[in-house]
Parts: structure tokens; C-alpha cells; sequence
């Protein structure tokens, strides 16, 4: 008896999976359905229009895409230089400030309000202006060992921006996770580094991911902001291309160089998202 109610269990189990399968076979044949018909109705009506032509001529030329496209492409190398060393650089400050502000160390105290006062400046001060700031300033003061060099001026300046904005995401994770978890580490006779180290940054940061990789989607983008100081980037070099003729194509070639970049990080921003939520659910209905 127990064999065969075992057998009908898993012919139900098969049979459900089918239907799982079916549906949602059907529903992606319907959402592709209905955005190829949205998107081609939206086609046609831009295409419609009194100006296309000449918006067609100006913005989206195919003969100064390829003109443009080596120009560009080799500005767009020093965007992703300059985005991967920033994000390493904005991990270490953010880790450093955040654990200050955490940390109930009284001797702490003068720096802890440093950080403070850090995170408040520079998450008020808009990220083109302390590119500017920096960027002008440091060279100004003359003082021996300052960096010239525009990379590392414009590493510095999205470092100091977007390390404040992080500091503060890696700081909300740390004091998400329960007292309870660091106060049975120390009862296990772990130091309170140790449980800092081991317990909760693991757990905080593991909450977080997905907020801070959509910082780092916008640090992506923001790279273009250091052609304000004269750095020949994409953006950069797609101006110089345009002011030739005043054809604004190499524009568009870099911004599709970006949106190749930033569309697949957000969807895996938002998949590990999707994830922990789920995570979180089976946890709770567990």
C-alpha cells in the first residue's frame, strides 16, 4: 500500500510539473507576443513622424557610427579601467568607514565623527562636483606626492563620492543583522573582531549585495562625469568626433556602449535580489 500511494505521489508530482512547465511556456509566448507588438506600434509611430528623417540623419547615421565607433570604443577601455579600480578602491573605504561608525569604541569617538561628517559631505555634494573639486583643487595645492595624473585625480574623486553612498548601504547591512548573532559568537569565545569578521560582515554584507551592485551600475555610468577635467574617455571622445561635423551619432555609439555594460549588471542586481527574497520566504514559511 505504501508503495503505491509512493507511485501515484510522484505521477501527481510529474503531472504538476507538466502544468508548471505549460504555463509558464504560454505566459512567455504571450509577454514575447505583446512587446514585439508594443515595440513595433512604438517603431512605426517614431518613424511616422514629420522629423524622423532628419533626427534619422542627425543621431543615427550608420556612415559616422563606423567613423566613430574606433574613437569610442577606445575611450570606453579607459571607462572600465576606471570603473574597476574605483570599485575596488570604494569597497575598501566603505568597509573602513562603516565599521567606524559601527564599532562602540569610545576612543573611536574623534574618528567616528569624521566619518560622520564624511559620509553627510559627500553624499550631499553632487559626484560632478567633486570630480571638479578634485580635480582642479589637488593639482592647485603643489603638494609633493599629490597625484596629477587625470586617472588617478578621477579615481579619487568617484572614490571619495560613491564611497560615502556605499559606506552607509554596508553600514545598514551590518546593523541589520540581530544582536543575538554577534552576542552568541562572543559566548563562544570569539573577540569581538572575530564575530565582526566571521558572523556578521558575511551576513550583512550578504543582505546587501544587491543595492550595492546597483551603486556600482550608476558608478558605471558616472565614469563618463570625469571628461569635465579633461579625461578623453567615451563621452569625451564622442564630443570631439561630433564637433567635426555636428553630427551627434558617436553620442549614441557611446551610450550603447554603456548600455551593454549596465543593462546585464542591473538584470544580475536584480536576479540575486529576486533571490534573496526567496530565500528569505522559504526561511520564513520554514
Amino acid at each position: 500500500m505504501a508503495t503505491a500511494a509512493t507511485w501515484h505521489r510522484s505521477v501527481d508530482q510529474r503531472e504538476r510539473d507538466r502544468y508548471r512547465r505549460r504555463r509558464s511556456a504560454r505566459r512567455g509566448i504571450v509577454a514575447l507576443a505583446s512587446t514585439v507588438v508594443v515595440l513595433g506600434l512604438l517603431g512605426w509611430g517614431v518613424a511616422q513622424a514629420p522629423g524622423w528623417p532628419s533626427v534619422q540623419q542627425a543621431y543615427f547615421d550608420p556612415e559616422q557610427a563606423r567613423l566613430a565607433l574606433p574613437e569610442v570604443a577606445g575611450g570606453f577601455v579607459f571607462n572600465i579601467k576606471l570603473f574597476l579600480a574605483a570599485e575596488a578602491a570604494i569597497l575598501v573605504v566603505a568597509l573602513v568607514v562603516a565599521l567606524v561608525r559601527v564599532v562602540p569604541a569610545p576612543a573611536l569617538a574623534p574618528i567616528r565623527l569624521l566619518a560622520v561628517v564624511y559620509t553627510d559631505v559627500f553624499r550631499g555634494t553632487p559626484t560632478i562636483l567633486v570630480i571638479f573639486l578634485v580635480g582642479f583643487g589637488f593639482p592647485a595645492l603643489g603638494l609633493q606626492g599629490v597625484p596629477t595624473d587625470l586617472f588617478w585625480l578621477g579615481l579619487i574623486a568617484l572614490t571619495l563620492s560613491y564611497g560615502a553612498y556605499v559606506a552607509e548601504v554596508v553600514r545598514a547591512g551590518i546593523m541589520s543583522v540581530h544582536p543575538s548573532q554577534a552576542l552568541s559568537a562572543r559566548a563562544l569565545g570569539l573577540s569581538y573582531a572575530q564575530s565582526m569578521r566571521r558572523v556578521v560582515l558575511p551576513q550583512g554584507l550578504r543582505r546587501v549585495m544587491p543595492p550595492l551592485l546597483n551603486d556600482f551600475v550608476s558608478l558605471q555610468k558616472d565614469t563618463a562625469l570625469v571628461a569635465v577635467i579633461g579625461v578623453v574617455e567615451a563621452l569625451r571622445a564622442a564630443q570631439v568626433r561630433s564637433s567635426a561635423d555636428f553630427n551627434f551619432t558617436p553620442y549614441v555609439v557611446a551610450a550603447a556602449f554603456f548600455i551593454a555594460v549596465t543593462v546585464p549588471f542591473a538584470r544580475f542586481a536584480d536576479w540575486l535580489a529576486l533571490r534573496q527574497l526567496r530565500r528569505e520566504q522559504g526561511l520564513a514559511v520554514g
